[in-house]
């Protein structure tokens, strides 16, 4: 497999428009975390020159905004070119729910929302849209996304659906310690559960990895999971 590592993901460029300080800050952060060109702005006000000059791949866009709302930016974000649009709200009933995605938004997080969930939701439809390499290496790891296929030093892993699912959220959250609740949330679906399930299958993948090269999925005790490349 043909892989991109994680500098080649840095080209993908995002936008976040949030009148909150304390969440648009945390996003930009979660996002830069993840590798992400990431710059926020708190409202509207010069979003045409804003567009043209940081050229995001995606605009995270918060509906509730001083002056023009999350719903008339994102017209004028369609305008503008083919950009992928993840809207922000408080507000989770169907209708509003429905006026976005009608409107042309990829994706619809309602607050207060897992900041590895967003980081996650943000690679799913930069991947949709073309704007994230199917397949990705973190140290000899090469994972397929496309395909469903993984691989460590040139051996292909025999892993399970979920097995795939839970290490395509540890890709997207890698160099972050994610907690036992947030990959419920992603991979299962769950909002809780027995946190053993979450064991189970993290010791299953770890066995499938460590039979070809040092721990990868470490354990930051009483807190999560973490992905992150052995040093060479």
């Amino acid at each position: 497999m043909a892989a991109t590592s994680d500098d080649d993901r840095r080209t993908a460029r995002v936008l976040v428009v949030e009148d909150s300080d304390a969440i648009r800050e945390m996003v930009v952060e979660a996002l830069g975390a993840a590798g992400y060109v990431c710059i926020g702005r708190v409202d509207g006000d010069g979003l045409e020159e804003t567009l043209d000059g940081h050229r995001p791949d995606l605009v995270v866009l918060d509906v509730m905004l001083p002056g023009r709302d999350g719903f008339a930016l994102m017209d004028v974000v369609r305008s503008w070119g083919e950009v992928g649009v993840i809207m922000l709200t408080a507000r989770d009933g169907l209708p509003d729910r429905l006026r976005g995605l009608d409107g042309g938004a990829d994706d619809y997080v309602v607050k207060p929302f897992e900041m590895s969930e967003l980081v996650s939701r943000v690679g799913a439809v930069l991947r949709r849209r073309g704007r994230l390499p199917a397949t990705i290496q973190v140290g000899d790891l090469v994972v397929d996304r496309g395909a469903g296929v993984a691989a460590r030093a040139g051996a292909r892993l025999d892993l399970t659906a979920t097995e795939l699912r839970l290490l395509d959220f540890l890709l997207d959250q890698r160099g972050r310690t994610v907690s036992a609740n947030q990959i419920l949330n992603a991979v299962w679906g769950y909002a809780s559960y027995d946190d053993n399930l979450v064991h189970v299958h993290i010791s299953s993948l770890r066995r499938k990895l460590e039979a070809h090269g040092p721990r990868i999925v470490h354990t930051a005790r009483g807190i999560g999971y973490r992905l992150q490349a052995a040093r060479p």
